[in-house]
């Protein structure tokens, strides 16, 4: 065996180990789990992290950007009850390993994201090509005016937190759509909420969360 073989089986036992915690949550989907089982996270993080990749804790991407922990991951996709073939749209992809998690659950060419930093998209993309993800659209934008040209979106959510769901990006979840975010400034809240028929917005709070802020035009 190769020192490559044996850290691709460390890598895979580690992922199922953290899996099956994610598993055991009351608030993660068996379903969920079983993405993020898929995902290797190891080939989105930068390598200088590698060997914390499976720890169950946010890790530096670049640009004062992280990579959200993985049961965050696994709560906010549990909470989009996501199926096969919904189109969804991803606010913020970072270095692209929350976007192929939902990939595993709709479909890689029915995920959207959009990134504010340059760097982040071009490095996502190939994070995403590398580890079979690579029909993810990923653009490089304001992730508050949304991905209008795919709308509507059976779903959407936001990887860095905003005062409220952008305007935007509401609009273009359709009606019974369903969206997930950090939302707050200083104090922060996982908010999910469900598109009605008049745009409006009905919003559960799922508890406090700290994520980096949504860069861009306020």
């Amino acid at each position: 065996m190769t020192a490559d073989d044996s850290a691709t089986d460390d890598f895979e036992r580690e992922r199922d180990a953290l899996a099956d915690g994610l598993a055991a949550r009351p608030n993660v989907s068996e379903r969920v789990a079983d993405a993020m089982r898929a995902v290797p996270r190891h080939e989105f993080v930068p390598e200088e992290h590698r060997d914390a990749a499976y720890e169950d804790r946010p890790l530096p991407i670049g640009a004062d950007q992280t990579v959200s922990a993985p049961h965050m991951v696994a709560i906010m996709a549990t909470e989009l009850d996501l199926r096969e073939g919904d189109r969804v749209l991803e606010v913020g992809t970072g270095c692209g390993y929350h976007a192929a998690v939902t990939a595993e659950l709709v479909g890689a060419e029915q995920v959207y994201s959009v990134e504010y930093v340059e760097e982040l998209a071009e490095r996502a993309r190939e994070n995403l090509a590398r580890a079979g993800y690579g029909d993810i659209s990923v653009r490089h934008g304001d992730g508050r005016e949304g991905w209008p040209e795919h709308a509507p979106y059976d779903a959407a959510y936001l990887t860095c937190a905003a005062p409220e769901f952008p305007e935007a990006v509401v609009e273009q979840v359709r009606d019974g759509g369903r969206l997930v975010g950090p939302i707050g400034g200083a104090s922060q809240r996982l908010v999910s909420a469900e598109r009605t028929a008049d745009g409006g917005l009905v919003e559960s709070d799922e508890g406090a969360v700290r994520f980096v802020r949504m860069q861009g035009d306020e």
